[in-house]
């Protein structure tokens, strides 16, 4: 399969060493996938080294080496834009893979009239889903309003093999260049979390469809590079909600509501941050 017909596999590894040989060992497997490019935002782990060996034995893996780590949405963006395949996977390296599982993600989005944006079922060593692959779009006003509409995930429906949600996981997303491309790739913003959200919303308001392939199961071991640093992690996933709600619903609302949801996200990460403090 010509190069730019196929699916180019995007990788963004920090510290991942515990599960990148395994990633990419799948991934070079994988049906479907012409390129493979891993951006690794300064890994002092032995991840880069893994990552190296791989591309010594394989041409269709390209590697970019970053000093620092400007961040996952940076580095997805680098990671397109040194490819030119006509389809985009973004894949965590603690998602591992089965052979056919973006063919046939790639076969579900080849069916749809237009564009799409797909995910999978992703489930957990033990079996168990994760919650993040079905999600509503976040409402942080609603969510002062109403505490039940702070639960963002939507049930499965496995009755359909293609469910519409209103996001899915940046852990596994499928998706054409041209809509990457016609909406601007991911928002360099975002440092860590949330960047997901935007993408997705971005991809519904520009006509696409987004959603879960029920029939496609992936295995997710999450968390695998952010367990030393948590705090670091917690802080990014605040800073991404409250840039999330500045872009989408801020200009909506007084200024009273803005200042109450800063308040809300804000206050919420000591006692974050306290009860990471107790566990460790």
């Amino acid at each position: 399969m010509p190069a730019a017909s196929g699916i180019a596999a995007i990788v963004v590894s920090h510290q991942s060493i515990e599960t990148i040989d395994d990633c990419l060992v799948r991934l070079r497997a994988a049906q479907g996938v012409t390129q493979v490019r891993i951006v690794d935002n300064a890994s002092r782990d032995g991840t880069l080294e893994a990552v190296q060996r791989h591309a010594s034995a394989d041409p269709r893996l390209h590697f970019i080496g970053n000093p620092d780590n400007p961040g996952f949405s940076f580095a997805c963006n680098q990671g397109a834009r040194d490819s030119d395949a006509r389809w985009l996977a973004f894949v965590n390296p603690d998602c591992l893979l089965e052979a056919d599982a973006l063919a046939r993600l790639l076969a579900h989005a080849e069916r749809i009239d237009g564009d799409c944006l797909l995910g999978a079922d992703l489930v957990d060593e033990h079996g168990r889903r994760d919650a993040a692959a079905r999600r509503r779009a976040p409402s942080f006003v609603a969510m002062l309003h109403d505490p039940s509409a702070r639960e963002l995930a939507q049930a499965p429906d496995d009755l359909r093999p293609l469910q519409a949600v209103d996001a899915v996981s940046g852990a596994l997303m499928l998706m054409p260049r041209r809509l990457f491309e016609r909406i601007g790739g991911f928002d360099d913003g975002y440092r860590l979390h949330a960047e997901d959200l935007d993408l997705c919303r971005r991809a519904r308001e520009a006509g696409a469809l987004v959603a879960v392939a029920n029939d496609v199961r992936v295995l997710h071991l999450r968390g695998v590079s952010s367990r030393a640093r948590p705090l670091f992690v917690e802080w990014h996933k605040h800073r991404g909600l409250w840039r999330y709600f500045r872009k989408f619903e801020a200009d909506a609302v007084s200024w009273q509501m803005r200042a109450a949801v800063w308040c809300a996200i804000w206050l919420r990460f000591p006692l974050v941050a306290l009860r990471q403090w107790t566990r460790a």
